[in-house]
């Protein structure tokens, strides 16, 4: 069944692109090599590009917010760049420890999840369908597999808030964070590195890159490591192993052609941190719950992926004019996942408030085996034309995602209680037979055009639209066709941009999404129709000239329509009826006031997320997710000159009422502080990094029944050798 939705910018979708986008030379192509000086990346403002390296912490450039290589202070949009010496620098070794000093992103809501980066978008979940690498979907499969990705293989990490459905297709309302990979470069730069650090944590990683003949014509990269660890929880292992190879051909100024690949095992424990709320936010009268207690059984809780992919980029310069592109990549993720939930065993019938019914947890077995195949495909045309005193950047684009997912899960079994004061393991787990079982297929094709218009040296336009027909097919384990669901959607995207004299640029946007469900209306047995959402965002950006700063502001206001959700009612079942509305202001600011100076600074209000439609009438006017108010970080470094640097930061997080409004009290706000100190002398660099510096006990998030707790301490030691 297809569903056609009507949104205001149905004036600019596109219709069907000439097969000459569909070009692939042999030759694809780009830019000539740029010879950059010894180890250390020394890219200014000029020769930065959209998706290379940055030297310090302030881009100026990004691909991610309109797929061309576009000045960010041109983008009428919000994106946050985090570049990797940012990254290094905070300590960061997953991508929601990255993103912890970034504005409108919450990325611990639902406490320390040792085995997802799972964070929140200006109050939406960003958990499906997914992150994108280098442009393109790294699709989750919908349960609980999620593509990982090393924070040592990239080079920075850009998240687009707000709606992106008229670039990427498929997607939520929150926004989309693009993680971008080291690719080879036209300079010799190497580096062997060793950490340390606590719950037994020991890493080996390497990173070599340059040309391989004297006239940079070929380039190659190969970048890995490998981690020795355990999680916080029982000594649950945290071991991986990670390899990324790639290789570049740019035979002349106008070709490019880069291949890669990468290979990631991750040999795991699984733990949740999340514990009955009596004996976490509410007193217990066998006392707190300690926080690395583990509620599963260590023989049976895992987190075992092995993924890979190979990919590649490629660019075709036909004349000054235009530009042909394309990306493509194949990948393969296989897991098997374990882990064991619980909540209050009742020991005794007569007394409730017995010390034994908040002792002994009742546990509930949870395995899946999960399998993911994907590919996407992404080809552009990308024309610079003048009309007159008027500048075009025209963009026309075909993209192409097909991914498999095959599923078979276990739910329910049994498992002896746990005394949570005093546990004992090594407990039989008995499960049935698979309850959650089969394959779907998701493909999904779409045409986007795209017009960045200088209408004067001041005012730019940003127009773009776009059509997707996205097609969900679901398979019995044993070949059966279940449902066939097809969903047709145009998107539409308008902002405007005044670039001022004085380094200020104002902008104005309206962005939509649109998500597809595989939910059937149990009333007219049809597919419901696609979720939606759209934006309204007004913000400014300043870059003064006078020194390195970047300002960032936005206020904003987004709504997500047509989620579907179980309602109780007269015929209870799946309607779609729900609606949230988000309204929020956020400040971003990275500058560089003196030349050994860093300082960085984020503030997110969001003073509504709340339910505004709903089957349910208990949920208007309560929050969905659970989002606090304020947010807030700083961080600072200054470095010497004998070499030294020291560094340190604090994130501030505001209480909130848990996840639908239903903790029994409010979840108070917390205060995390991180420090950094680093020692370079000739070509080596010694830091050690602290995480929660004072190994602060939080609460992230809690529900009605259970509280999640956050990160505790991390430290790490490391030592980098270049050359």
């Amino acid at each position: 069944m297809k569903h056609n939705l009507v949104v205001p910018f149905k004036l600019w979708t596109i219709t069907p692109i000439a097969a000459s986008l569909m070009f692939i030379a042999a030759t694809n192509a780009s830019e000539s090599p740029k010879q950059l000086p010894g180890v250390a990346v020394n890219a200014d403002a000029d020769q930065e590009t959209g998706k290379g390296p940055v030297e310090g912490y302030l881009a100026r450039r990004s691909a991610t917010g309109t797929k061309t290589d576009t000045p960010l202070i041109e983008i009428p949009q919000s994106i946050a760049i985090v570049t990797a010496d940012r990254i290094e620098a905070i300590g960061a070794t997953r991508v929601t420890e990255a993103l912890a000093y970034t504005a409108g992103v919450n990325t611990s809501p639902w406490g320390d999840l040792p085995q997802y980066d799972w964070l929140y978008i200006r109050g939406f979940d960003a958990y499906a369908p997914g992150f994108y690498l280098d442009g393109l979907q790294m699709r989750n499969s919908g349960n609980w597999g999620l593509w990982q990705v090393d924070n040592y293989s990239l080079e920075r990490i850009e998240v687009m808030r707000g709606p992106a459905s008229v670039l990427y297709g498929q997607n939520g309302p929150g926004g989309v964070v693009n993680l971008v990979s080291k690719m080879p470069t036209s300079y010799t730069q190497n580096e062997i590195q060793l950490q340390l650090g606590n719950d037994q944590h020991k890493q080996l990683a390497f990173d070599l890159s340059g040309p391989i003949d004297d006239k940079s014509e070929y380039l190659y990269r190969l970048t890995g490591l490998i981690k020795d660890a355990e999680l916080s929880t029982e000594s649950l292992k945290n071991d991986r192993q990670y390899v990324a190879p790639s290789f570049t051909w740019q035979p002349n100024d106008a070709g490019k052609l880069t291949v890669y690949g990468q290979y990631l095992n991750i040999d795991a424990g699984s733990a949740w941190h999340s514990y009955p709320v009596e004996g976490t936010l509410l007193s217990n009268p066998n006392g707190k719950i300690p926080v690395s207690t583990l509620i599963g059984e260590p023989d049976f809780n895992r987190y075992d992926q092995e993924q890979w992919m190979i990919g590649y980029q490629g660019e075709y310069q036909v004349n000054d004019q235009w530009q042909v592109q394309q990306h493509g990549r194949y990948s393969q993720s296989d897991l098997d996942y374990g882990v064991i939930w619980g909540k209050w065993a009742q020991k005794n019938d007569i007394d409730a408030d017995a010390p034994e019914n908040f002792r002994y947890l009742a546990r509930t077995p949870l395995s899946s085996m999960e399998k993911v195949n994907s590919t996407n495909l992404d080809t552009r045309v990308i024309g610079k034309i003048e009309t007159g005193t008027i500048k075009h950047t025209l963009l026309f684009g075909i993209d192409y995602q097909k991914t498999d997912i095959n599923v078979s899960a276990k739910y329910g079994g049994q498992l002896a209680d746990l005394d949570l004061f005093n546990p004992s393991y090594g407990a039989t787990v008995v499960q049935p037979e698979p309850n959650i079982a089969g394959v779907t297929k998701l493909v999904q094709l779409g045409f986007y055009l795209q017009d960045q218009i200088k209408l004067t040296k001041r005012w730019i336009v940003n127009l773009a639209g776009r059509y997707d027909s996205a097609e969900v097919k679901t398979f019995t384990p044993d070949g059966i066709q279940a449902s066939d669901q097809t969903d047709d959607a145009f998107t539409g995207k308008f902002g405007l941009v005044y670039l001022a004299d004085n380094g200020l640029a104002p902008y104005f946007s309206y962005s939509e999404s649109f998500a597809p469900t595989t939910t059937v209306d149990p009333s007219t047995q049809r597919p419901f129709s696609p979720e939606e959402g759209r934006q309204y965002e007004v913000g400014v950006r300043y870059q003064p000239e006078d020194h390195v700063a970047s300002y960032s502001a936005a206020v904003f206001d987004i709504t997500r329509e047509d989620f579907t959700q179980w309602v109780w009612d007269d015929i209870p079942g799946f309607k779609q009826t729900g609606e949230v509305n988000v309204q929020g202001f956020e400040f971003e600011a990275i500058v560089k006031p003196i030349e050994s100076l860093n300082l960085t600074a984020s503030y997110s209000w969001l003073p509504k997320a709340e339910v505004t439609s709903s089957g349910n009438l208990d949920d208007i006017g309560k929050q969905d997710k659970a989002v606090s108010e304020h947010q807030l970080s700083l961080w600072a470094d200054y470095q010497f000159d004998n070499g030294l640097t020291l560094g340190g930061g604090a994130r501030y997080t505001g209480s909130n009422q848990g996840t639908g409004e239903k903790a029994p009290i409010d979840v108070e706000g917390y205060t995390l502080l991180d420090a950094m100190l680093n020692y370079e002398f000739g070509q080596w660099a010694l830091a050690l990094n602290a995480r929660n510096l004072t190994d602060k006990l939080v609460i992230a998030t809690c529900n009605d029944r259970n509280c999640s707790y956050g990160s505790r301490r991390k430290v790490t030691l490391t030592a980098t050798y270049q050359w």
